[in-house]
């Protein structure tokens, strides 16, 4: 395992987007070259004047949004960011009094995660922003496929659990969406959450598939003796917390078991 793939998600997640050695808790401070998310330029000397800019740009935005009236100093954070974000793709509603899409939903429950790990509301914007770009372009073609790739790797690790899942047509109607498009924001804590979307981070969104696996892995004996479809799908999308970090643990495993170490594949 690489010494990247070590790091918190938010050192790594900071330097993906143009910053090294940044600390939990702690502000920016040093900015280095790298720029893989087109973040900041490749000159060192440009970027404290690229970071005022994304501040400007930010309370910009905000301004602009506080003028239409569609946030106030009432709106939730998280709410902002999503209004941020509509706004500057050109997809902003009408009136904020109609209803989200799917795709709004996926971006507060991550930006709802995001928040409880970033401190600053300008870098947690700017980080929420490059992550749900990273999710619907470099995987946009295969998040589609992690429904199948689970299968795959459930009947390779537990073919009577698979089975069991068929008998109650419950294969169809998991939560892929909580798992697969919201990343498992808000089914695993933060703390938890931060390892897996640091492989994401990283180069790869498999590592999701893994950890869907080790959660069936882990509560085999309660889905097993569960005989509905609904019945599982409810547990699953509220899977007890305590046992998290033991679950992405394996799924890490698992992952290096199935891939090697896949550090930048998707």
């Amino acid at each position: 395992m690489t010494e990247d793939s070590q790091r918190n998600f938010r050192s790594v997640y900071y330097e993906k987007v143009g910053f090294r050695g940044v600390e939990e808790k702690k502000s920016l401070e040093i900015l280095l070259k790298d720029d893989h998310l087109g973040i900041l330029p490749p000159h060192h000397e440009s970027h404290a004047k690229v970071m005022r800019y994304r501040k400007d740009q930010y309370s910009d935005v905000l301004h602009a949004l506080k003028v239409i009236r569609f946030v106030s100093d009432a709106t939730p954070q998280v709410e902002v960011y999503l209004r941020m974000y509509q706004l500057e793709s050109g997809k902003l509603p009408r009136s904020p009094s109609f209803p989200l899409e799917p795709e709004d939903e996926v971006f507060l429950a991550i930006a709802k995660a995001m928040e409880e790990m970033v401190e600053d509301c300008v870098d947690c914007y700017w980080i929420i922003r490059c992550f749900v770009n990273q999710l619907n372009t470099k995987y946009r073609d295969f998040l589609p496929q992690l429904p199948k790739a689970f299968e795959q790797y459930l009947n390779l690790e537990d073919s009577r659990l698979l089975s069991h899942l068929k008998t109650c047509s419950a294969v169809s109607k998991l939560p892929y969406d909580l798992w697969f498009k919201r990343c498992f924001a808000g089914c695993l804590p933060e703390s938890s959450l931060q390892r897996v979307w640091d492989k994401i981070v990283s180069g790869s969104c498999k590592i999701l598939v893994f950890v869907a696996v080790e959660i069936l892995l882990t509560f085999k004996i309660k889905v097993m003796a569960l005989n509905s479809a609904e019945k599982i799908t409810n547990f699953l999308e509220n899977i007890p917390q305590d046992s998290s970090d033991a679950i992405v643990s394996k799924a890490i495993d698992l992952w290096h078991k199935h891939c090697g170490t896949p550090v930048h594949s998707a």
